[in-house]
């Protein structure tokens, strides 16, 4: 079966990826339908070990109702390692949704290319609130992923109109986001907005264990990063995702080492939520995010 680069066995998964190469805001990575808006820039990646690359821009993003559509050109299994990369990337982003479209792609797909796209179910696994989907018409990709313990977290549907209104239709996630200069006061003004938004929220209980989680999270993007950060809390489902994200472009060496934590802060992180690890950005950045359960005690209040 072919290796997913950052796809681990257990819940706490590190991403690594290539630095990026081309310019972000090129006209290429624009919709061209009406309401379409820039999104992501796909980094160049060098040709996968054992192969070869097609000719061209193997996927390419776009935005869709706001949801990052992956046009996805040549054989599966030879693309496979570009598309799970750029799912990543589009994540980071925090779009409404990822929608893998296959439509263009020879119907005979590798069984091992199946089995490694299922793994994209991972991410939904670990956070119901950016639903991840593939488009494809062939009967046969549709029936590997739904028999896959992964593949089944995914929306699969027939055509990309079909994946994109299912996700759509999914309940959207509640979002709060603040924006912290790389300053020693940045964890405790984090706590303090996570506080204030579970508050506002009605999920208190969620306060003790959320609340020295952010702190750490932030602390490690600001001693490492010394950058900008923007801080993001998210409820979706019974789960509550806290994400920072700073923008320090980092060298191969430093990405394919770096976890995000370290010492304390990791065990701090991981003993207080059910899934925690690190996403790429397409700006050479990372966004290090936890997931805790949060069941809602009572209805908020209008």
């Amino acid at each position: 079966m072919a290796r997913v680069p950052g796809y681990e066995t257990n819940r706490i998964e590190f991403a690594l990826v290539q630095p990026p190469t081309t310019t972000p805001g090129s006209s290429d990575d624009v919709d061209q339908d009406a309401g379409a808006s820039p999104t992501i820039t796909l980094p160049s990646q060098p040709a996968s070990r054992g192969g070869t690359r097609t000719q061209g821009a193997p996927v390419r993003s776009r935005l869709l109702r706001q949801v990052v559509v992956l046009d996805v050109a040549g054989r599966l299994g030879d693309v496979i390692e570009d598309l799970d990369r750029a799912v990543e990337l589009a994540l980071a982003e925090d779009p409404r949704g990822v929608v893998c479209d296959l439509s263009a792609l020879p119907e005979d797909a590798e069984p091992g290319a199946l089995e490694v796209l299922a793994t994209a179910g991972r991410h939904v696994r670990d956070w119901p609130g950016i639903p991840v989907g593939v488009a494809c018409l062939d009967p046969r990709v549709q029936e590997t992923l739904a028999a896959h313990p992964l593949g089944g977290q995914l929306v699969v549907g027939p055509s990309l109109f079909s994946a994109v209104s299912a996700m759509l239709a999914t309940p959207a996630p509640e979002v709060e986001r603040l924006h912290l200069a790389p300053h020693p006061t940045a964890p405790r003004a984090s706590r303090d907005f996570v506080t204030r938004t579970l508050l506002k929220w009605q999920l208190d209980p969620v306060v003790r264990r959320a609340s020295p989680a952010i702190s750490e999270l932030v602390m490690s993007s600001t001693v490492n990063a010394g950058t900008d950060i923007d801080v993001s809390i998210a409820w979706n489902a019974r789960a509550l995702r806290l994400a920072v994200r700073d923008y320090r472009p980092r060298s191969p060496r430093q990405r394919s080492s770096a976890t995000g934590l370290d010492g304390p802060g990791l065990a701090v992180v991981g003993g207080l939520s059910r899934a925690f690890g690190v996403l790429p950005t397409a700006d050479g950045g990372t966004v290090v995010w936890a997931v805790l359960d949060a069941a809602r005690p009572h209805p908020p209040t209008p």
